[in-house]
């Protein structure tokens, strides 16, 4: 499985930003896709995950602020992220799981305050 995504870019404090990421090659009926971030000095950590069905989890410094969906005939997942914040900023990495985690190739944001 590859996984491209798209959409990081320097933005203001208040801002919003929407995150894409395409799935291709051996893909499953049944996935969890999602996002994960990592800032300089800290660990990855969940932003968002959404599984076939829908169903959704989300870090809990995202809740209320980012919201995931996907398009399954697309494969693609998406981030929409509004009222960012400077601590926001890290490097945004998609992800696939079926039996086996993949990951993207990480788009940075940088929020700017």
């Amino acid at each position: 499985v590859q996984l491209q995504a798209f959409g990081g870019r320097l933005v203001q404090a208040g801002g919003s930003l929407r995150l894409s990421c395409a799935a291709s090659g051996r893909i499953f009926s049944l996935s969890i896709m999602g996002w994960y971030r990592q800032a300089p000095g800290k660990q990855r950590e969940l932003v968002a995950r959404i599984d076939s069905f829908g169903s959704t989890t989300y870090g809990d410094s995202v809740k209320g602020r980012f919201t995931i969906s996907r398009d399954n005939a697309k494969n693609t997942v998406y981030l929409q992220m509004n009222s960012l914040k400077p601590e926001d900023t890290a490097v945004y990495y998609c992800h696939y799981r079926t039996d086996i985690d993949y990951w993207g190739q990480g788009t940075l944001v940088t929020v700017s305050s």
